[in-house]
């Protein structure tokens, strides 16, 4: 059966082994010069999700690959250089490298009347070239189309500074002596405040809405060491929540003992941001929390609350889009729709057709996405059988109600997993 896998970052890299391990015939197509995702963006100078002060926010003992663990050298949470360097190790290690093709863009994804899918893709030297597959792995992330306000602010075309997205931020020093404003709560919002904070004059942090904040440890313990250990995966999950809400008001207090709002919802009910810097940050005096911005006029930047701060520059931390151009349109979530793949990975009516790493969960994504590729593999080897489309609907409106009844209904909302009960749904396939 011949494969092809998009995408050359730590879930494409993981697709290529599993496959090599079975004898698929596969080839890996990567638009970047080189493996990696985007740990490797930031040194090479290339627009994307990451930045010079990037760190992994998971242990490196789950982070790495089980056949190929990261070195004992590195610290627990390494900076973005030296996980694309793991990875493109990895990818040596692992004989990866012959099934590469780096600097390949992939154009189209469609599938033909005889199921085959049919990769259109660009080179760097612009060729363009169509080749037919049995099937196709998706493993190029969701963080490729920037989501800024639609629409922005009041006052937004009267700014006289500059206007960003994280995705265009990389480091703290190109805002040497500025006054700037970050917006968002979630884990870039805060890893790029503390960064400004260090350089810029002046660090602000505006806030719609509370979030849980989370330091990396917990019983100094890496809390995605935690979030994996059979003693908790296997209590309920209001006894999760409970331990876990203890153990921060233990560790950090309050989110209003820092100038933040309190969430609005219990822990595990949403995302949670895992940082160790931007409460002390706070306490420190170097990041000002604010609450939403209501609008802008000139170089000052209204909140909510009736207070104002002039500005230079302002960031706006607000996540990206889902978006997969290549693929058919709707597959695998429409405009503002849920994600809908069975087990987390096949599209139902699309045969041939598999996502790696579409899913957030709260910790490392490795081992899932490891556990992914060998069942991904398994189907691909014949071992492993696909239920009918009906079937795995069923499957999938159970997943969403679940998601529904605790997160509430959306795109993001819709990858979210557990740890534990994922990897025994996959083992157990």
């Amino acid at each position: 059966m011949s494969v092809c896998v998009i995408g050359a970052g730590l879930s494409g890299l993981a697709a290529a082994h599993a496959l090599r391990g079975r004898g698929a015939d596969f080839v890996c197509l990567e638009k970047a010069p080189d493996v990696g995702g985007i740990w490797r963006m930031p040194g090479a100078g290339e627009p994307g999700p990451a930045y010079r002060a990037l760190h992994l926010n998971s242990a490196k003992q789950l982070t790495g690959y089980v056949d190929f663990p990261m070195s004992a050298e590195l610290p627990l949470y390494p900076r973005h250089g030296d996980v694309a360097a793991y990875l493109r190790s990895f990818a040596d290690w692992a004989g990866l490298l012959p099934h590469l093709e780096l600097r390949t863009e992939v154009l189209s994804v469609r599938q033909g009347p005889d199921e085959r899918w049919m990769v259109t893709s660009r080179d760097a030297d612009g060729v363009e070239v169509v080749r037919g597959f049995d099937q196709v792995v998706v493993a190029s992330g969701h963080h490729s189309e920037p989501a800024l306000p639609n629409p922005l602010p009041p006052g937004a075309d009267s700014f006289g500074g500059t206007i960003l997205h994280s995705t265009d931020y990389l480091d703290g020093k190109d805002f040497a002596g500025q006054r700037v404003v970050v917006v968002g709560l979630g884990a870039s919002a805060v890893d790029i405040a503390a960064d400004l904070s260090r350089h810029a004059e002046r660090t602000v942090l505006s806030v719609r809405r509370g979030l849980h904040i989370v330091p990396k440890q917990l019983y100094g313990v890496s809390v995605d060491l935690i979030a994996e250990a059979p003693w908790f995966t296997g209590k309920p999950l209001d006894e999760q929540r409970r331990l876990v809400e203890e153990a921060l008001l233990v560790a950090r207090g309050k989110m209003s003992d820092y100038g933040l709002p309190e969430p609005d919802h219990p822990i595990f009910s949403s995302a949670v941001t895992i940082s160790d810097e931007i409460l002390s940050r706070i306490r420190h005096g170097a990041v000002t929390p604010k609450p939403a911005i209501a609008s802008l006029d000139g170089d000052l930047v209204h909140f909510a609350d009736g207070s104002s701060a002039e500005a230079d520059a302002i960031v706006f931390c607000t996540g990206f889009r889902m978006a997969f151009p290549f693929l058919p349109a709707g597959c695998p979530a429409g405009p503002q729709g849920p994600v809908e793949l069975y087990r987390r990975i096949v599209a139902p009516d699309r045969p041939g057709l598999y996502f790696l790493g579409l899913i957030r969960p709260v910790g490392s994504i490795t081992r899932l996405v490891e556990a992914q590729a060998r069942w991904v593999a398994g189907i691909v080897a014949g071992d492993t059988a696909l239920p009918s489309a009906d079937v795995m609907h069923k499957e999938i409106d159970e997943y969403l109600s679940g998601i529904e009844s605790r997160y509430g209904l959306s795109t993001g909302s819709s990858v979210q997993v557990d740890v534990g009960s994922y990897q025994r749904e996959l083992s157990e396939a």
